[in-house]
Order: C-alpha cells, then structure tokens, then sequence
C-alpha cells in the first residue's frame, strides 16, 4: 500500500514522464531501487533502531529531507512558468541528463528518515531464524524491487497516455505546478511532523 499510494518517488516518475518521456522512468525506478538497497543494508546493521534512539539525527535528517523536497517543488513551479520544450528536445535532454536523474531519485528515496524506521520495525517480522539473514533481505529486497519497478512504470505509462490526449504544453505545465505543489507540501509535512 506504501508503494501505490502517490508519495514523493511517484510524483519523480510522474513530473520525469511528462517532461522527458516515459523512458526516464527506468531512470527514476533504479535511482529509488538503489537507494533503496542502501536503506535495507542500513536496516540489516541495525541502523534505523540506533536512529530511533538519537532523536537529534533523525531531526536532522527529517529537515534536510524536507529542505529537499521543498526545493523541488519551487524548481518545479518555477519550471512552470517557463516555456517548455517539445517531446523531440525531451529526448535530447533525457539522453544527457541521466545521471542528474538518478541523483535526484536517490535524494528523493532518501529525503525521509522515516523509510528507514519503518522498513526497520516491518522487515524483521519475517525473519526466520532458520534461515540466513542475507538470504531472507535478498529475497525481500527483490521483492520491494518487483512492485516498485510495476507500480511506478505503471504511473509512468498511465501519465504518458493521458499527455497524448492533452496538449503537450498544456499539460506538462499542469503536472509542473501540481506535482511543485504538491513536493513543497510533503517537504512542509515533513518539517512540521512529530517524529513517530
């Protein structure tokens, strides 16, 4: 349910489809699966625990992730003010601008401390002790990797679709102001949440 519902990645794989095309998914998807992999090794050590029990570095992180999210939506807003590009130029920017994509899909997996403390308190309640641990977070992260890839290539050809019924321009300027918004709420959100 975490994954279908439309948190932060989703609106990434939404904003990047309609601005580069629905190829910068697969971009998008391994940016947040890699960050992803980093989260379950953390949990693995034991990290979210230790976060749990230093509330200052979870208020730190929790601000930092907000500050980010906070920035995207004012670069997304601003975005869509300006005049954008045809689907054709898309193509050309997505071809140079991998990297600066999978960055920001990282940042954007990463920006809340509270995945962290989650998959911490949920994973280890299907452990078994008869089984090595590697083997059990394997198989789980290929599993988290399985619905994140169908869900959010899903969003991506569900949006793509929608775009070719619209005007291109149009449309990518809705989906800049609504997904800038909606970033600069979920940073805010995060800023002012408690911390359980």
């Amino acid at each position: 349910m975490t994954t279908l519902s439309p948190g932060p990645n989703v609106l990434l794989v939404l904003k990047n489809s309609v601005q580069l095309g629905w190829k910068s998914a697969f971009v998008t998807v391994l940016g947040n699966l890699s960050c992803q992999f980093l989260i379950v090794c953390l949990v693995a050590i034991g990290v979210g625990k230790l976060i749990q029990k230093l509330p200052f570095w979870f208020v730190v992180m929790k601000s930092v992730g907000g500050a980010y999210l906070i920035y995207l939506g004012i670069k997304n807003l601003r975005a869509s003010r300006k005049s954008g590009f045809s689907q054709t130029e898309a193509k050309t920017v997505i071809d140079n601008s991998k990297n600066s994509l999978f960055l920001e899909a990282f940042c954007v997996s990463a920006s809340n401390p509270k995945t962290l403390i989650l998959l911490s308190a949920f994973l280890p309640q299907f452990f078994d002790i008869k089984h090595p641990a590697y083997e059990q977070l394997s198989i789980m992260f290929i599993t988290i990797c399985f619905i994140v890839t169908v869900v959010h290539l899903g969003y991506s050809f569900l949006i793509a679709y929608f775009s070719k019924h619209f005007s291109f321009q149009n449309f990518k300027h809705r989906v800049n102001r609504i997904t800038g918004g909606l970033f600069v709420a979920m940073g805010g959100g995060m800023l002012l949440s408690n911390r359980t």
